[in-house]
């Protein structure tokens, strides 16, 4: 897909790979629709390096749980530019709550959780569709984790959310081809405030540390490793749908015995 004078929409892009997202894809000529529930300042601040970089840019406010957002979402988008190329489903959420912990999570939990990773995604892609249709072409990029193929992470209910957006991704990419690539990126460890917070400080370097040590590339995402692989996706991988793909420098190669649970 030629990027230039595109317009793809990244959810969740305020901070972390959806921010590194709508950086690169905006250095690449696109238009970038910057997504974001509260953190509106640092949305602006985003924005602003976009426009620099040359693109033109809309922010909008909205929580992919609700499906009325969605649909807002994509329609100012359509009003402003007419088109809709690309959707990156980055939007997610999770509670930290060690895997031996059954009673740290409620049903009122796995729900929240399940509504924006699992749901939201699904809404977004279906207020895409139509207009991606309509050209032709489009793609919608999952991103996921690898707890949702290893069985690890911040806690059970994410785990399973993320094990249903890899399914969602495979069964959407059958039904929306020939017109639209739907494929999924599942990373390992990242590197931010996101993990340090949810973490704290000496869990975060102790998780870092381990991880790096066990898997085979001796190293761990920054948010940018992972947009570029979302981004060549969207740009410079034809023919290539239905696949869920692990950017975890070899994490899914080895045990997992030596990685906190948390």
């Amino acid at each position: 897909m030629d990027l230039k004078g595109a317009t793809a929409i990244v959810t969740g892009s305020s901070r972390g790979v959806g921010e590194a997202c709508v950086e690169l894809l905006a250095a690449k000529g696109c238009n970038v629709v910057i997504n974001y529930s509260a953190s509106r300042a640092e949305a602006e601040a985003v924005a602003e390096r976009c426009a620099a970089k040359g693109a033109e840019t809309l922010l909008a406010q909205g929580n992919v749980a609700e499906d009325a957002d969605c649909r807002r979402i994509v329609d100012a988008a359509m009003e402003k530019w007419g088109r809709i190329d690309a959707l990156v489903n980055n939007a997610g959420t999770t509670k930290f709550c060690a895997h031996e912990n059954l009673e740290g999570l409620t049903a009122e939990d796995f729900q929240h959780i399940y509504s924006v990773n699992v749901i939201g995604p699904y809404q977004m892609t279906r207020a895409c569709a139509p207009h991606m249709k309509a050209r032709g072409r489009g793609a919608v990029v999952n991103v996921s984790s690898i707890a949702g193929t290893l069985g690890i992470g911040s806690s059970i209910a994410y785990v399973c959310s993320k094990g249903a957006l890899n399914m969602q991704g495979v069964a959407l990419a059958r039904v929306l081809g020939p017109e639209i690539a739907v494929n999924t990126v599942c990373p390992g460890f990242i590197q931010g405030e996101w993990l340090r917070k949810g973490l704290g400080d000496a869990r975060y370097e102790a998780t870092k540390a381990g991880y790096e040590g066990l898997v085979p590339l001796n190293s761990s995402n920054t948010a940018m490793d992972v947009a570029e692989t979302i981004v060549w996706l969207i740009e410079g991988a034809p023919n290539v749908t239905g696949e869920t793909i692990q950017v975890d420098s070899g994490m899914h190669l080895v045990r997992t015995a030596g990685i906190p649970k948390e």
